[in-house]
């Protein structure tokens, strides 16, 4: 499972990589959220409205679950299941609490929470998509330096800064996961106490 505070690139770097191996596939998470331009259904998301969602949660439905601002967003326990039974690993992309939840639930997922470059970096992502205003952007901020400080919960932390090295990682560490192997952690210990500063 793949997790990252909104605006460090996690969407892009796991679809380059499963597009990349086809031992791969991305669990489609359900949602509460508006669909934006551009975004399919059943592709993107499974869009759904909040009664909805609530009788699946009821159900069981969700390996995984967690309101996320205004929204809700959920893994199809089924779904996961239904690709580990096809023989492929399956990639969640999911947010630090879905992630905690995962591993309680399922011990053997491997975690990974990706970091952007630097502060400056996270605020040009998040006003560079165009599509949130100045409020929405300053409670994604906030919102990234929240979710940036359980970093520590997770079996890899790696940083996006170069879009290929960071696939490169992100390869090296699901390799190194099938094959029973270790590799050495990066220190990001400098950034994140950039990244995590009281001002964020």
């Amino acid at each position: 499972m793949v997790s990252a505070p909104s605006g460090a690139g996690k969407t892009s770097l796991i679809r380059r990589l499963v597009d990349a191996d086809d031992s791969l596939t991305v669990s489609v998470s359900h949602t509460t959220r508006p669909k934006r331009a551009g975004e399919i259904d059943g592709e993107h998301y499974h869009f759904v409205d909040h009664g909805a969602f609530n009788v699946l949660r009821a159900a069981g439905e969700f390996l995984e679950w967690a309101q996320v601002f205004d929204n809700a967003y959920g893994t199809s326990r089924q779904a996961v299941e239904t690709g580990l039974e096809a023989g492929r690993d399956v990639v969640l992309e999911i947010d630090w609490q879905g992630a905690a939840q995962v591993r309680e639930g399922w011990p053997g997922a491997v975690s990974i929470f990706v970091l952007p470059p630097s502060r400056e970096a996270l605020m040009e992502r998040l006003t560079g998509r165009g599509q949130d205003s100045p409020e929405v952007i300053g409670k994604r901020v906030r919102q990234a330096v929240a979710d940036m400080s359980h970093h520590a919960e997770f079996d890899h932390t790696m940083v996006n800064d170069d879009f290929g090295d960071a696939v490169c990682q992100l390869e090296r560490i699901i390799q190194a996961t099938r094959e029973g192997s270790t590799i050495p952690e990066v220190d990001h210990s400098a950034l994140l106490r950039e990244l995590l500063a009281s001002d964020a």
